[in-house]
């Protein structure tokens, strides 16, 4: 008899244990997901971009077309005058999937690389156009429209005649073009939210270089700054000294105040970059030196590619303007 009432009790002891033990896990994951939550949210109760850890294994479906799917509206070779240039010059605009012209949205200047053009990383069937397609479709951006620049600022009649050097200073001068020229056209002629909260810049490789230019040239006019993996030539650096690669736009970079500075600066570089690692790392550690906050990621085993820049466009698209 004694055997079976300690039986019943020693029954009733673990019962209790095992409900008491999935209570306390159901609150401390209840617990884990309010910090989780709680930790995307500023002081002022905003969105904390700098709060959440940036990924990089997206599933490949996400740079493919889907069924069912509204990849937005792309126009193509879009002319605008420019000043700068002292020509015309032309962009590729994607409008967002669901595009009201009643409607005002957001703008991101986007960047391409050396000796690519506005039509490289965003046209029809692009990489970027199905990536943002399909985050829009599952809910992860917000609707924005999307500028692909061309960085060549100089007589378009002249293009095919000019060497590498050349190239490098021509495009510098697209850090003004965007903000004097272009930006303006797209204001005047497009539904768009107007003021550095909701406007982006963002880059890769030499387009890197020039969305940090662009950004820290003109910081009354963008909140939001991308750079994946940028060449030299923002600052001075000792890497590739004495090259046109290496001549610098700023003696260093001009100091945010209170009032101007990012919202969001994100840089990212792969552990299998031939060429821009010990700069990225470099405009890093400067930054941090000035006190300018920034989400600086040094990646494994991504290069210099298309295959990282859309894992970098994922991360900046989950969090811009939001």
């Amino acid at each position: 008899m004694m055997k079976k009432i300690s039986a019943v009790l020693l029954a009733l002891v673990i019962g209790m244990s095992i409900l008491l033990s999935a209570c306390g896990g159901a609150k401390d994951a209840q617990a884990k997901a309010s910090t989780t939550a709680a930790q995307t949210k500023a002081a002022d109760g905003s969105f904390d971009p700098y709060a959440v850890e940036n990924v990089y294994n997206i599933d490949k479906k996400m740079f493919e077309k889907q069924s069912g799917v509204d990849y937005g509206t792309m126009l193509e070779d879009v002319t605008y005058y420019s000043k700068t240039a002292g020509d015309n010059k032309q962009c590729n605009i994607l409008l967002p999937p669901g595009y009201d012209e009643k409607q005002t949205y957001p703008v991101m200047y986007m960047f391409h690389g050396f000796g690519s053009n506005h039509t490289t990383h965003l046209n029809k069937s692009s990489y970027l156009t199905l990536l943002y397609g399909n985050m829009m479709h599952e809910g992860l951006a917000v609707p924005q429209i999307i500028v692909g620049v061309d960085m060549y600022t100089d007589i378009l009649a002249d293009r095919e005649d000019k060497t590498d050097e050349q190239l490098r200073f021509i495009y510098d001068k697209a850090i003004d073009d965007v903000a004097l020229d272009l930006m303006p056209f797209i204001e005047a002629n497009y539904p768009v939210k107007t003021g550095r909260e909701n406007t982006a810049v963002a880059g890769l490789s030499e387009g890197g270089a020039k969305s940090l230019c662009t950004g820290f040239k003109w910081l009354d006019k963008f909140d939001y700054i991308a750079s994946f993996a940028p060449d030299t030539g923002v600052i001075p650096t000792e890497f590739y000294k004495g090259t046109f690669w290496n001549t610098p736009v700023f003696e260093e970079f001009p100091q945010p105040t209170e009032k101007n500075t990012p919202y969001y600066l994100y840089m990212a570089v792969g552990s299998e970059d031939p060429w821009n690692i010990d700069c990225t790392l470099y405009y890093r550690d400067v930054l941090n030196k000035m006190g300018v906050k920034n989400q600086t990621d040094y990646v494994e085993g991504y290069g210099h590619d298309e295959a990282f820049w859309g894992q970098c466009f994922y991360n900046f698209l989950t969090k811009d303007f939001k």
